[in-house]
């Protein structure tokens, strides 16, 4: 047999690729808060439900699993779903929506340690209800990974203070979408925003033109660019808590929605403060 034939004989089948997608959890009512999971908040969970055709099957979604894992079945029966793991196909909301039906399977005290990277199927807008969602739980440590049983263990207790320790400090600011305060030697306001990025930008450089691109003393540092949303980041006056950003925020919030929203062509000035900003932003993914 010729060398080309035994490459051909030996060549395995290529696996389907899933086309890259820029803004992949577009269309879910929770969308600021998928990108934020995955993003910029250490610790948090969200229960949703699946649709009839998958068994309407609760399921909590959280930030991560010990080992970077794709799902555990608690012994209670509680599945989790990672949100952040290390295979990426190039579709977040096809990888995650592949993990869950795999970890649909698993029986209590199961777990999939690791995904391979899938192949095109449904995705989270097709698996989930989008009703179903609740509220968005930050969390201050990794205990939600325990059952009660396991937590009672000392050695298991200070693991978990351990890896929590590390964990930056984050809160969700109340009454404000998306909106996430942390601590990082200074404070900083970190805030998902659900419109289309250039619309966002151009409401930002409308304000900061302006120069009422702020809040409460907050100054405007740049923003990350995040599965196709973008992410504005504000540096607090020193020692400020989440608590304290309530009213001042939501009042600021309605400021740049407004900007936002407005169909004015951008001023040369305001072109200028626009080209400022997109040279300071970061792409997370």
């Amino acid at each position: 047999m010729g060398k080309s034939s035994r490459r051909k004989k030996d060549a395995k089948p290529k696996r389907p690729r899933i086309q890259f997608v820029d803004r992949p959890f577009e269309g879910l009512p929770f969308e600021a808060e998928l990108v934020a999971m995955r993003e910029i908040i250490p610790a948090a969970t969200l229960t949703v439900s699946t649709t009839p055709e998958y068994g309407s099957r609760e399921i909590t979604l959280v930030t991560i699993l010990p080992g970077m894992g794709a799902a555990l079945r608690r012994k209670s029966g509680e599945l989790l779903v990672a949100v952040q793991t290390v295979t990426s196909s190039g579709d977040a909301s096809r990888d995650i929506a592949d993990r869950l039906l795999a970890a649909l399977e698993l029986e209590p005290g199961e777990s999939i340690s690791h995904a391979e990277l899938p192949v095109p199927g449904p995705r989270l807008q097709d698996v989930l209800d989008p009703a179903s969602a609740g509220t968005l739980e930050i969390r201050d440590s990794y205990e939600y990974w325990l059952d009660e049983e396991d937590a009672k263990d000392p050695n298991v207790q200070m693991a978990i203070q351990q890896t929590s320790d590390q964990m930056v400090p984050t809160a969700q600011v109340a009454g404000v979408e998306g909106a996430y305060w942390c601590r990082m030697q200074r404070e900083f306001l970190r805030w998902v925003r659900p419109e289309p990025e250039e619309k966002v930008l151009d409401g930002l450089a409308r304000l900061h033109f302006k120069r009422e691109l702020t809040f409460d003393d907050a100054r405007f540092v740049g923003a990350f660019r995040a599965l196709g949303l973008l992410i504005p980041v504000f540096e607090l006056a020193a020692g400020t808590e989440a608590d304290e950003l309530e009213g001042p925020l939501a009042a600021f919030d309605e400021v740049l929605t407004a900007a936002i929203a407005s169909d004015e062509p951008l001023s040369p000035e305001e072109r200028r403060a626009r080209s400022g900003i997109i040279s300071r932003q970061v792409t997370l993914r």
